[in-house]
């Protein structure tokens, strides 16, 4: 059961100018279920993506990265659930191939103007006849109003479709900014078994998507754990059909904040989702670390916290056995880290003070909010003033029974 999510609403996500979707049952892996989906795009589109570091990637990360280091407009993408064509060497860089040839020829485009996106089960060959042969269908379906279909589409261990929208005024004009996600395991920073899909329909110079891309992944995607396992799959792309608004040619404008203000908030709720709906999750923690010397060493404690299969287990049974945090800090790989210095705050309870138990910390205090559903989890380390957070959640039964089960 996700922690404090719903189901999005197809009538709450606004469609974006120059994008169809179209979803079709396609039987890659099981019947009766949507497993196909395409992105179809307007002529003059802009695209930038950020993928796994994963080294071992999928061939369909290859495949996109091609194409979009490539200089090409694209023009569509083409996704399947129920099998990740990773770990199936050359054959499956062919197979991601003609996913793209055949959505290409479909709309009538160059196969390099198609993405490719998989997700699913590693080591199995991409069953390449049943997508070609899903593809009419898909595209028949394809319209501005099927985000929530889309959402439906690319599950895999996700309990619930997760998508979200939100408009802005630019210019006078209203500008939309919707996108889809999914993950549930395999997750944790630097991409994870997740895909992110987010539209707008501004006017955005294609220059500056690669930036723009970057920079929302790093303020969302790049701050969500679930286990610590970095994926093959892991692709967010983010898409500007210029449509609407007043050119945006710089991020810093008053404009492009205002974009991108929106497109964060849009990424950080599709980011946040994949955590509240991690297998097996039944509590969504925010780790915000105070008082680092930088930004990244605050993020490296704070993933230290968050990765920690113990602190994790202690969350999911409510036990205040707080001392696994210390020490997730400790071995977070700051050489010079004065322990002396260290406070510890979960919620509104002060826990340690100076390295060491707050005299006033009564146990049934940090048990209190360790059996609440959204926990916060502060620490400070008394080295300076940069500060940085991460979003994780427990580890439970259901995690081990969920990846023990996936195969079958």
């Amino acid at each position: 059961m996700a922690v404090n999510l719903a189901a999005p609403k197809a009538e709450d996500l606004h469609p974006v100018r120059g994008l169809r979707i179209g979803v079709a049952e396609a039987g890659i892996r099981k019947a009766n279920r949507k497993d196909l989906t395409v992105v179809l795009l307007d002529e003059g589109a802009s695209v930038g993506g950020v993928f796994t570091q994963n080294r071992f990637c999928a061939a369909p990360v290859q495949v996109c990265r091609e194409h979009l280091g490539g200089g090409n407009a694209i023009r569509a993408l083409v996704i399947n659930t129920g099998n990740a064509n990773a770990g199936t060497g050359e054959e499956g860089l062919k197979r991601a191939r003609r996913m793209c040839e055949a959505l290409a020829a479909q709309v009538k485009v160059d196969a390099r103007q198609v993405l490719p996106f998989s997700t699913g089960v590693i080591m199995e060959p991409l069953p390449i006849e049943r997508i070609e042969a899903g593809l009419p269908a898909a595209v028949a379906d394809a319209s501005e109003r099927n985000w929530l279909r889309a959402a439906e589409g690319i599950m895999t261990t996700d309990t619930l479709p997760k998508a979200f929208s939100r408009q802005v005024k630019l210019g006078g004009e209203t500008i939309t900014v919707t996108g889809v996600s999914k993950g549930a395991g395999m997750i944790r920073p630097n991409m994870a078994t997740m895909l992110g899909f987010l539209a707008t329909d501004a006017r955005i110079a294609p220059a500056l998507m690669e930036k723009l891309a970057f920079e929302l992944a790093e303020g969302s995607f790049n701050r969500v754990t679930v286990d610590g396992d970095t994926s093959t799959n892991d692709s967010f792309v983010v898409i500007a059909t210029n449509k609407a608004g007043p050119q945006v040619s710089s991020l810093d404008s008053a404009d492009g904040r205002a974009v991108r203000d929106a497109m964060m908030e849009v990424a950080r709720l599709l980011a946040q989702a994949i955590v509240r709906d991690g297998e097996g999750a039944t509590k969504f923690i925010t780790v915000q670390v105070e008082g680092g010397r930088t930004k990244d060493e605050c993020r490296q404690v704070a993933y230290a916290i968050g990765h920690s299969p113990l602190v994790k287990t202690a969350f999911f049974a409510s036990d205040p056995n707080l001392g696994r945090i210390l020490a997730a800090v400790g071995y977070a790989g700051i050489a010079d880290l004065d322990q002396t210095k260290i406070d510890l705050f979960l919620d509104d309870v002060h826990v340690a003070v100076k390295g060491g138990r707050n005299p006033s910390y009564r146990e049934e205090d940090g048990q209190r909010v360790m059996k609440k559903s959204e926990i916060l989890v502060r620490v400070n380390l008394g080295r300076g003033t940069a500060t940085d957070t991460v979003w994780t959640c427990d580890f439970s039964h259901d995690y081990v029974s969920i990846n023990a089960d996936y195969r079958s």
